[in-house]
């Protein structure tokens, strides 16, 4: 029993619950894992999106007196609430005004809204170019442009890209500045838009207008000032926020930085709404673990984890009792198949492997029926053939060791053609038998088929004369064919030495070779007594004759016909035949081409 199926499958089956219900847990885990990093990642896109909108709010307008209806929609797409409160504690605004109870706030804010201090983890927004990075680029202030200026310079800016594009850059295209100004943005070698191309530069795209004008003169003022206060020369500001030096002595570009950005601030707070605080937050949800690995959990699961494995090894058992009960009949019809018995059966039930296992022993001992039955005939028809000419073979010594006959010139001849017939016999049979077991060697090389058709016929000629029938070759084109030289010559051989025996006088055979479907198609073709249509599937079975007596008038061992269906197999072909009784026979062998 230690060595039984059942036994085996009863461990296998408690193995294979016992790394499920491990693997599900393991499983449950991960995933939880990945649900909640998902979670917490989509939490922060949506805090940096509310940020960021907030923020591009506040660097637009003066104050935070229409900022509700952007609150409310920023809160329904996210779905979670959100508050605005200023640094004195008053609400500035709240999504969940009036539905829910009065907004408690947290000890720490979602994040800051001041775009003179943009936060860089959670901004969207990218550095404009002026060193100032900490300011939000969508606050301009005094450097926005009016709607007269934007439109003539984007007017401007198009007959640049209109230029350029007539002098092949493609993907040359405006793009407007969050202070309406706009410029020409081009792709450089690398692939990074860069602005502007000299080919179509015009000085009116790059002039300040006066707005702008007045406000880079008053920060340039602000910006001296304070380089002035930290004892440094001035500068001269341009407008895309690089700056010279005045003098000779420039300045450290630490301190024209640190600078630029105290007196953009200056500049832009009366322009930009005041800092407030963000909250954000999903009402009506609380944080809570997954597990609850309590004593009372823990035993709940062991319990789960107890009946599975019970209920997993109940119908393992039930399953392996009936998985068993056949196999032991295949068992026992098998060890009576090696005892010696050659009919035996075993019942099929059902549709599932072991009724599949069933059909496909009950077929393999009908196989085997029948390969006892076709040894025993072959031994039969093997002991058939070589009985006339070893009889004939004995008789006549005999009859000259008696004295009976004289051992004359004829009576050698005779002995030899019986010895010969003979030879013929066993050769045909190591052939075949070389042929079934995948012995036989082959050298095939490519060859051409008239040579070879010609040379058969030529070495048939004597035998086709003295029965009186004709012989002609055919060849349509150029044929070539990738075969061994010795092994085609004798199928070629053996169908047309069948095709001669079988043609009365002044009958003809006829040999021709076509290429069909890249194939080379050589065809046998007699005017003969033809084969009954009953008898045709039967052709190509060693020692079938079409004379039923096993009359040896028209000579032949039965075993032409199957060694060229052998031969054609080794080199990948195949051999047919077609007839029509009293008209003739066409045997085709297809070959392939090199």
């Amino acid at each position: 029993m230690g060595r039984s199926l059942l036994i085996r499958l009863l461990a296998v089956s408690a193995l294979v619950s016992v790394c499920s219900i491990t693997a599900t847990a393991w499983v449950v885990l991960q995933t939880t894992a990945v649900v909640l990093s998902r979670e917490r990642g989509q939490a922060l896109a949506d805090d940096a999106r509310v940020y960021d909108t907030l923020m591009g709010y506040a660097a637009t307008h003066p104050s935070w007196s229409g900022v509700r209806p952007t609150v409310d929609r920023l809160a329904g797409s996210t779905g979670h609430r959100v508050v605005l409160l200023g640094k004195d504690g008053r609400t500035l605004a709240d999504s969940a005004a009036g539905r829910d109870r009065p907004f408690q706030p947290p000890q720490k804010a979602t994040a800051v809204i001041d775009p003179l201090a943009v936060d860089s983890e959670l901004s969207r927004s990218t550095d404009d170019g002026s060193g100032t990075e900490r300011i939000d680029p969508r606050a301009v202030g005094p450097f926005k442009l009016s709607g007269e200026d934007g439109v003539r310079l984007r007017r401007t800016a198009s007959r640049m890209v209109v230029c350029l594009r007539g002098l092949g850059v493609r993907q040359a295209h405006v793009q407007v500045m969050p202070g309406g100004r706009p410029r020409v943005v081009v792709p450089n070698p690398g692939g990074t838009p860069t602005a502007g191309d000299q080919r179509c530069a015009t000085t009116t795209l790059t002039d300040p207008t006066p707005s702008e004008a007045e406000a880079l003169s008053a920060l340039t003022t602000l910006v001296n000032a304070c380089l002035a206060r930290r004892q440094a020369d001035g500068v001269i500001l341009a407008l895309d926020g690089s700056w010279e030096p005045r003098t000779r002595h420039a300045p450290p570009a630490s301190t024209v930085s640190s600078c630029l950005t105290t007196s953009r601030s200056q500049q832009l707070a009366p322009y930009v709404a005041p800092a407030a605080l963000m909250y954000v937050g999903s009402p009506g949800r609380t944080a809570t673990t997954f597990f609850d690995l309590s004593p009372a959990n823990r035993l709940r699961i062991a319990g789960w984890a107890a009946a599975v494995l019970v209920l997993t090894v109940t119908v393992t058992t039930l399953a392996g009792i009936r998985l068993v009960k056949p196999l032991r009949a295949l068992t026992g019809a098998a060890m009576r198949m090696e005892a010696g018995t050659v009919s035996t059966r075993v019942p099929v039930r059902g549709g599932d492997e072991i009724a599949r296992l069933s059909a496909a022993f009950n077929a393999m001992s009908q196989r085997r029926e029948q390969l006892e039955s076709a040894r025993r005939n072959m031994t039969s028809d093997i002991a058939h053939e070589l009985r006339t000419p070893v009889s004939n073979i004995r008789g006549w010594l005999e009859a000259v060791e008696d004295g009976i006959a004289s051992p004359d010139a004829e009576l050698v001849a005779s002995l030899l053609g019986q010895a010969l017939q003979l030879q013929h016999i066993i050769d045909d049979l190591r052939d075949l038998s070389a042929a079934e077991a995948g012995a036989l060697r082959l050298a095939p090389e490519p060859l051409e088929v008239a040579e070879v058709l010609s040379a058969i016929a030529l070495a048939n000629h004597a035998t086709a004369a003295a029965a009186g029938v004709a012989l002609t070759v055919v060849t349509e084109g150029h044929v070539l064919v990738l075969a061994d030289p010795v092994r085609i010559r004798q199928m070629v051989g053996n169908l047309m030495s069948n095709a001669i025996r079988h043609t009365p006088a002044g009958g003809s055979v006829t040999l021709s070779a076509r290429v069909c479907h890249g194939a080379a198609v050589i065809d046998v073709t007699d005017t003969g007594t033809g084969i009954p249509a009953d008898d045709l599937p039967h052709v190509f079975d060693r020692f079938w004759r079409a004379e039923k007596s096993r009359s040896r008038q028209s000579g032949g061992s039965g075993l032409g016909l199957a060694i060229v269906r052998r031969l054609a197999e080794a080199h990948d072909g195949t051999v047919t035949a077609t007839s029509t009784p009293h008209m003739g026979s066409t045997f085709t062998l297809r070959l392939p081409c090199p």
